[in-house]
């Protein structure tokens, strides 16, 4: 994108007094050779049972290298199951699927410079996402399509290059970026037979210009999150988009998915945060020439582009404002006598709209979870958490099969932050909630990215555990999660399922509603289709979100595994709208990831079902 005036332009010059350069990428063009090429996260990070107590591998997370007999203990006593030392984790096939080729397509590749790779390896780690059943088929070598080819650009240019040249030869295009995904979108349509290429954005991931003055930002879609913040840290400025996935996900995927982070409360969600985006189209490149704040242009095609989930273009560039690195950062945690008592807590935060950068809620499931990953401690530290105990039943008189936690994160100038501590803690005593320390805050807090390493060890000890989300009006929160909870109990029963978690947490609050996180484990042990059941069990659960008013999704996004949802979640009126912008942009179906609507993987041209619907 074109830089404006007075805007810092990032090649061969400096920024406060330091040269710009290639920006330096926690994730490799070879992103084996540091995540893991079976599932969650960095290769130097898992959990692993020695003798027969959980631990946990590395020294990026707070756990660092812990044993855990705590979690082992929570572990046997919710599933029933002695972990098993001896089980390993899969190894990388040296058998990968054929690929299809489209010679025309791969001669013009080589011709025009764009790095390209058809190696087995490569290909069989960008054929899926991060969902269960993506994971679950990865271990079991059970994908019949693959990639046939992954391409590398370096810029918008390559990108457009690419595009025209699968366009004008029918080659599939899926957009590839940090491959977090746990909505099935990146995942190959399986019955497609023309040739696939993955688009993999990792290469192109440069600042290309900065504008202190309008605190905005222009950055390539391919950077990762972790990355786009380290860079802005260092000039002492933030976006302050922290997803989950933010470790790994990039910037492209945030607005193709239209994410949320966990400090949306001060910086706001995706769609408050871009300015404008460039996608590359079969039919040309789609951008806004005016990067004011605001704009009454007719429709507004930010909105197109975000959440279209690489069904119709590929996100190149992305403004984006910028906010200057607050100079105070403070965690702090509340406890409440029950869910019921949070929630309310939660409401009147957002009724007064005095969030902190990040408040979420956690059911009495997930803070028993919790507190059995903490580490064992010396015997003064076990004396502190007696007391602290002691305190709570003793003196609070709280049962602890009830209680639920929050955790909170201030960020700001230090009156700031200071007053709103004040107005949080007197809120939270009005609903007979007390602090419980920045320590345990922090911790939560942190936590939150260790998560998505307990699936993959608990597939591998016989236990199916996977997460989905929801947003819902505040009058419906707590009737959503009992519901959804009785339903999926209910669902177990039906499948003879007698050891499982279903847990909920609350992430995200609003004026008119809040976001819903839901945990849904149980132990496989003789279930002939575990992946096949969970699946049924959460689309039993998705039925009952949205009999109960909840949404299909908050920030996951659609996907294929919520795709049949798609039209009764945005009306016939609305999927005709989206087929309109689909026709006009992609006629041939080149991004045919089949996210959104159900059925398009089996289409191998776009135009004979839509001139049926004509």
């Amino acid at each position: 994108m074109s830089a404006p005036g007075n805007q810092i332009v990032c090649s061969d010059v400096a920024i406060d007094g330091r040269m710009t350069q290639e920006i330096s990428s926690a994730i490799p063009k070879k992103r084996q050779d540091v995540l893991k090429w079976y599932g969650w996260g960095y290769r130097d990070s898992q959990f692993y049972v020695d003798g027969q107590t959980i631990c946990f591998q590395g020294d990026r997370y707070p756990l660092k290298g812990s044993a855990l007999p705590y979690f082992t203990d929570w572990v046997y006593q919710k599933f029933n199951l002695k972990v098993d030392p001896s089980i390993p984790f899969p190894e990388l096939p040296v058998d990968f699927p054929k690929p299809v080729i489209n010679d025309d397509f791969l001669n013009e590749i080589k011709s025009s410079g764009i790095s390209f790779s058809d190696q087995g390896e490569d290909r069989l780690i960008r054929c899926h996402g991060q969902t269960l059943h993506d994971i679950y088929n990865l271990w079991r070598n059970a994908f019949e399509r693959i990639p046939d080819l992954v391409v590398w650009p370096k810029c918008h240019d390559d990108v457009v290059t690419i595009i025209n040249l699968a366009d004008k030869n029918n080659v599939v295009v899926i957009p590839y970026g940090g491959g977090t995904s746990v909505s099935g979108s990146i995942t190959c349509p399986q019955k497609e037979t023309r040739m696939i290429c993955v688009l993999d954005t990792s290469q192109m991931n440069r600042m290309l210009w900065l504008s202190r003055e309008n605190l905005t930002v222009c950055f390539e879609s391919g950077i990762v999150g972790q990355d786009l913040e380290r860079e802005l840290n260092k000039i002492n400025l933030t976006v302050g988009h922290e997803p989950d996935s933010y470790e790994f996900s990039t910037l492209g995927g945030w607005v193709a998915t239209r994410a949320s982070g966990m400090k949306k409360n001060v910086y706001g969600n995706i769609e408050d945060l871009v300015v404008k985006v460039k996608m590359v189209t079969p039919k040309g490149v789609l951008e806004r020439e005016c990067s004011a704040p605001r704009v009454s242009c007719g429709p507004d095609f930010n909105h197109l582009v975000m959440g279209s989930e690489g069904t119709l273009g590929v996100v190149t560039e992305v403004v984006l404002k910028v906010r200057p690195l607050p100079p105070v950062k403070r965690y702090g945690s509340l406890v409440f006598p029950d869910f019921e008592y949070g929630v309310v807590f939660m409401r009147e935060v957002a009724k007064r709209r005095c969030q902190p950068a990040s408040v979420r809620l956690m059911d009495n499931e997930q803070f028993i979870f919790g507190q059995s990953l903490k580490p064992v401690k010396g015997w003064l530290g076990s004396a502190i958490d007696y007391l602290k105990k002691s305190y709570i039943t003793n003196f609070k008189g709280l049962d602890l099969t009830k209680i639920c936690a929050v955790t909170l994160l201030f960020e700001g100038e230090s009156e700031d932050v200071q007053r709103q501590e004040s107005l949080i803690y007197k809120i939270a005593k009005k609903y007979k909630g007390f602090p419980a320390g920045g320590q345990n805050g922090e911790r939560g807090y942190i936590l939150t990215f260790v998560i998505a390493y307990i699936r993959d060890f608990a597939l591998n000890q016989d236990i199916v555990a996977e997460s989905f989300e929801t947003s819902v009006s505040w009058d419906r929160c707590s009737s959503v999660c009992r519901n959804v909870k009785r339903r999926v109990k209910d669902e177990c029963s039906r499948y003879n399922i007698k050891h499982f978690l279903i847990s909920c947490r609350v992430t995200q609050t609003y004026d008119a509603g809040c976001c819903i996180y839901f945990y849904f484990a149980f132990k496989y042990t003789g279930i002939l289709n575990p992946v096949e059941t969970y699946e049924a069990i959460e689309n039993s659960a998705r039925d009952e979100i949205l009999s109960s008013g909840g949404s299909l999704s908050h920030h996951h996004g659609v996907g294929k595994i919520r795709n049949k949802w798609y039209k009764q979640t945005v009306s016939e009126v609305g999927c005709n709208l989206y087929e309109a912008a689909k026709r006009e942009l992609d006629p041939k179906n080149i991004f045919a990831a089949g996210n959104l609507r159900p059925g398009i993987e089996e289409e191998n041209n776009f135009i004979p079902l839509l001139k049926a619907k004509l």
